[in-house]
């Protein structure tokens, strides 16, 4: 469980939209309600980041493919044919369209029959996933932490269309964390849900302790970064024996 020294880090960043947290669950969770209102699940997301703790079951999704990736229904005939792609022109003809169902990451049926969203402040349960939204300067020390001990490489995930699969459900099946930048996805940018060229990250419950205990422990912005970063540079190079490059007179 999340306590608050271990997110205290997480307020260094002064995000100006607050970090979310998600957790699926078989049963309601106790001391949330209930969402009062249908919406699609990116709307839920955003909804959570301006103060609301809730929690949303099937019938409260406006969205298809929201219930399609958490394995809460299946995918009528118009969408996975394509034709409904198609026809919004987001892909030239519906067998453009109909591949995209071959890519997207899905939950398995009876792991999610409910949702709980809450903001950083208002989080009374062990997340699933947190889900930050950052700006580059944020998510270069983000996802610098994520490798600093590891040296995995950074990859982002996404498609045109049903986003909200590569947010939810590939890092919660993969342990794999997640950006995807704001303003590319159909279905989040139609809606006019986030700041474009925000990058959207989301973090697997198994990430989520070694990434606050590394963000405690690393070097925030690195030496080479700041005004005398040449000078550095060039320390380092000639500690390590390797000679200077040369400069354009």
């Amino acid at each position: 469980m999340l306590s608050k020294d271990n997110v205290a880090i997480l307020e260094k960043f002064d995000f100006d939209i607050t970090p979310v947290g998600v957790k699926f669950l078989t049963k309601p969770p106790d001391g949330l309600e209930r969402l009062g209102v249908n919406l699609a699940l990116c709307e839920m997301l955003r909804k959570a980041q301006e103060g609301n703790a809730f929690f949303a079951d099937a019938s409260n999704h406006t969205c298809e493919a929201g219930q399609y990736v958490l394995g809460q229904a299946d995918i009528s005939e118009p969408f996975v044919s394509g034709a409904f792609g198609a026809g919004l022109e987001i892909f030239e003809a519906p067998r453009s369209a109909s591949r995209l169902y071959l890519h997207l990451p899905k939950i398995d049926k009876g792991v999610v029959k409910y949702v709980a969203f809450a903001p950083l402040d208002l989080l009374r349960f062990d997340p699933d996933l947190l889900i930050l939204m950052a700006d580059a300067h944020q998510t270069e020390i983000i996802l610098r932490a994520m490798s600093y001990r590891s040296g995995n490489i950074w990859v982002s995930k996404s498609s045109p269309a049903i986003g909200c699969a590569w947010i939810y459900s590939y890092p919660f099946l993969t342990g794999e964390l997640n950006y995807v930048v704001t303003g590319l996805g159909h279905g989040m940018k139609r809606r006019n849900l986030f700041p474009e060229g925000r990058q959207l990250i989301s973090i697997p419950f198994d990430l989520i302790p070694s990434l606050l205990q590394t963000l405690q422990e690393m070097t925030w912005v690195l030496p080479a970064y700041k005004p005398d970063g040449p000078a550095f540079v060039g320390q380092v190079l000639e500690e390590l024996g390797i000679p200077l490059p040369k400069q354009d007179k």
